[in-house]
């Protein structure tokens, strides 16, 4: 498998770099003291190509998939809450539905893949306002079983996802996602790419108990070992992915070579990002990391991709409801860059001399 994309182009420029860095050294302020916001803005500034970053049309997009391993009873909820979900986004009532309203980000659900028709009472070639259909299948197979898809539904999956990242407007593309099932496939993806143990990978997803978490995780090591020679970053997502996670992927990749800024919300789309990582290591420079999830695995990925995440609010909902909290931080690092004075322009004077202090 391929997915059709040419080699990412590195984002480093030293003169950009130096231009921003010099500007923000030359705002009113001690000399670092705005802290992470610094770093921030100046990501933000080399991903957008310019000394001057505006986020535009921010654009918030949850990929839903349902996942057949949840029939070995690795989640705390039915399956059938996949659904019911995307329904509750639709109708503005979820969290990450309050969170992008609040912050002006425009929402769009995905149906990578979930168990139900969400079309079925509308005639035909009627579309629904939010939601883009691009199910590949209504669920992944059971992983401990047979792969979860196969490779033809993993491309096409990869393809949805770079095709509707084109036709998104605006520069900011802040990811969520939704799928009963999907912290197991997360799981077991950063066990697979990483090499670390299942058990250090997998924690309660939507709220298991202690002796629930031991059977999710000999469950999941079962599925591993079923699927040994999925090594590679494809073999891997087609055999223990979901729909949503492979979508995911050619999102950001897509998002990636067109030099859009990427937030990525929790454990899940964190998982996608590794897997696109995998493929394209450039593609951590397009990337800003919302939060540290609260579920296990979360701190392990970040370390493994060398990204420190800009929130630790022991979250683990998932929806892109990290992402939208992350937003304005976005937003205010490059407002920073574009309108906070410089101790020139405001006529401020500038630190003393080091030895000025000393002098009698």
């Amino acid at each position: 498998m391929n997915t059709c994309l040419p080699t990412l182009a590195d984002l480093r420029n030293p003169a950009l770099t130096q231009a921003l860095q010099h500007k923000l050294n030359n705002k009113t302020k001690p000399l670092g003291s705005l802290g992470r916001l610094e770093a921030l803005a100046l990501q933000l500034g080399e991903i957008l190509g310019t000394e001057s970053p505006v986020l535009e049309h921010a654009q918030m997009v949850v990929f839903a998939g349902d996942h057949g391993l949840t029939a070995q009873g690795i989640s705390a909820f039915p399956s059938d809450v996949s659904w019911q979900m995307v329904e509750n986004f639709l109708a503005g009532g979820a969290a990450v539905s309050v969170l992008a309203r609040q912050n002006g980000i425009a929402l769009t659900v995905v149906d990578c893949g979930v168990n139900h028709d969400f079309l079925a009472d509308l005639p035909k070639g009627q579309q629904r306002a939010g939601l883009l259909v691009r199910k590949i299948a209504n669920g992944t197979a059971d992983s401990s079983m047979q792969p979860a898809m196969s490779s033809a539904q993993c491309q096409q999956a990869l393809q949805n996802g770079q095709d509707l990242v084109k036709n998104l407007p605006g520069n900011a593309l802040l990811l969520g996602e939704m799928g009963i099932g999907n912290t197991s496939s997360a799981s077991l993806l950063l066990a697979r790419l990483t090499g670390l143990d299942i058990e250090l990978c997998t924690g309660a997803g939507t709220g298991l108990d202690a002796p629930a978490v031991e059977r999710k995780t000999a469950v999941l090591r079962k599925v591993l070992a079923r699927h040994p020679s999925a090594t590679s970053p494809l073999d891997a997502l087609a055999a223990l992915g979901g729909f949503e996670i492979a979508t995911l992927v050619g999102a950001v990749l897509q998002a990636a070579h067109e030099r859009r800024v990427v937030v990525v919300d929790g454990f899940i789309a964190s998982a996608a990002v590794l897997v696109a990582h995998a493929l394209q290591p450039l593609v951590l420079q397009r990337c800003v990391f919302a939060h540290r999830s609260g579920e296990r695995g979360h701190e392990f990925m970040l370390q493994h991709l060398g990204v420190q995440a800009l929130l630790d609010l022991g979250l683990r909902l998932g929806e892109g409801s990290g992402a939208a909290l992350a937003w304005p931080l976005l937003q205010s690092a490059c407002a920073i860059l574009r309108e906070m004075a410089s101790f020139e322009s405001a006529g401020v004077a500038q630190k003393s001399r080091p030895d000025a202090l000393t002098t009698p």
